[in-house]
C-alpha cells in the first residue's frame, strides 16, 4: 500500500475463538443516507469507501438490517463480493424502521428469524460470522431473543452471536448463549459504558464501541497531542480507544474513502503512557 498505515498496525483480536480480525474495523451505517435513512447522496463514493477499508486491512465490517434500511447491506455485497477470505462481516436485527428517525425494537423470535434470512440474502451469504441483538425489546424478555438466536445459530446459518446497548445486568440475564462480543456507545468523552467494558475484559469479550470518535473537540489533552503530532483529534481518539483493552475493537465509519483512510491511520499513533493519563482523566473528569 505504497507505505501508507493499515488496519494491520491495530494488531488483531479474537472473535468467538475461530475468527480473527484486525483491531480496527469499519461501521458501515455512515455509507446510508441523511439519518440513516435511503440510499446515499452519492453511491459510488460509498462504495469505494468501503473498497479502500478493505484495501487498507480492515477485515471486520458492521453493519445491520435496519441502516437504510438493508442499503448498508446490500452495499456491502455490490462492493465487495465475492468477498476477500479473511473479511469479518458482522450483522444486528432486532430494530425496525417504520420512517426516518424513526427505531423501534422488536426483539421476537419470529421477527429475529426473519431478519436474519434478509441480512443472508442481501449480503449474499450462507453464514453470518457474527450476528447482533441490536437492542433489548422491553415487550420481550432478553433471554427469549437471544434463545431465539442460539437456535438460528444451531441451524448453521449464524456462527457466533453478540449484544448491543445492553446493561451489566442485561448482559448477565441474556448468557443463555455463548455470546461473544457486547456493541455499546463508548468514547474518550463518553464514558458511560465503562462498567461494561470492564466486565467485557474480565470475561474475555470483544467491546465494540459505537459513536468511536464523537465529541473529540471537547478535550483539551486530546487536541494538545493532536497538535504535537500534526494528526486530527478523531485520530488520537482512536489510538486511545486501542490502548484502552485489548479487548476493545474500533469501528468508525465514513462514506468519504479519504476519511476512511484518515481513521485507518490511527492504527499506527502511539501514545505516549502520559499523554494516555492525560486524556484518560480529562476524560473522567469532565
Amino acid at each position: 500500500m505504497n507505505g501508507r498505515p493499515t488496519a494491520a498496525a491495530a494488531g488483531k483480536i479474537d472473535v468467538g475463538g475461530d475468527v480473527t480480525a484486525n483491531r480496527l474495523g469499519f461501521g458501515a451505517m455512515r455509507i446510508t443516507g441523511p439519518g440513516v435513512w435511503g440510499d446515499p447522496p452519492d453511491q459510488e463514493r460509498a462504495i469505494q469507501a468501503l473498497r479502500r477499508a478493505v484495501a487498507l486491512d480492515v477485515n471486520f465490517i458492521d453493519t445491520a438490517d435496519s441502516y437504510g434500511p438493508e442499503v448498508s447491506e446490500r452495499l456491502i455485497a455490490e462492493a465487495l463480493y465475492p468477498y476477500p477470505e479473511d473479511l469479518v462481516i458482522a450483522t444486528k436485527g432486532g430494530l425496525v424502521r417504520p420512517g426516518p428517525g424513526q427505531w423501534v425494537p422488536d426483539g421476537r423470535p419470529e421477527h429475529l428469524r426473519r431478519a436474519r434470512e434478509g441480512s443472508l440474502a442481501r449480503l449474499r451469504l450462507d453464514r453470518i460470522d457474527l450476528y447482533q441483538f441490536h437492542r433489548p425489546d422491553p415487550k420481550v424478555p432478553i433471554a427469549e431473543s437471544i434463545g431465539a438466536l442460539a437456535e438460528l445459530k444451531d441451524e448453521g446459518k449464524i456462527r457466533h452471536i453478540g449484544v448491543s446497548n445492553v446493561t451489566e445486568d442485561q448482559f448477565r440475564e441474556e448468557r443463555v448463549a455463548a455470546v461473544v462480543s457486547v456493541q455499546n456507545r463508548y468514547n474518550v468523552a463518553d464514558r458511560s459504558s465503562e462498567p461494561m467494558l470492564d466486565l467485557c475484559d474480565l470475561e474475555m469479550v470483544v467491546f465494540i464501541p459505537w459513536a468511536p470518535i464523537e465529541e473529540t473537540g471537547t478535550i483539551p489533552a486530546l487536541m494538545a497531542a493532536a497538535r504535537r503530532r500534526g494528526v486530527t483529534e478523531r485520530q488520537v481518539a482512536l489510538a486511545w480507544l486501542l490502548t484502552r483493552s485489548p479487548q476493545v475493537l474500533p469501528i468508525p465509519g465514513s462514506g468519504d474513502p479519504d476519511h476512511v483512510e484518515q481513521n485507518v491511520a490511527a492504527a499506527s499513533i502511539e501514545l505516549t503512557d502520559e499523554e494516555i493519563r492525560a486524556i484518560t482523566l480529562a476524560a473522567v473528569s469532565r
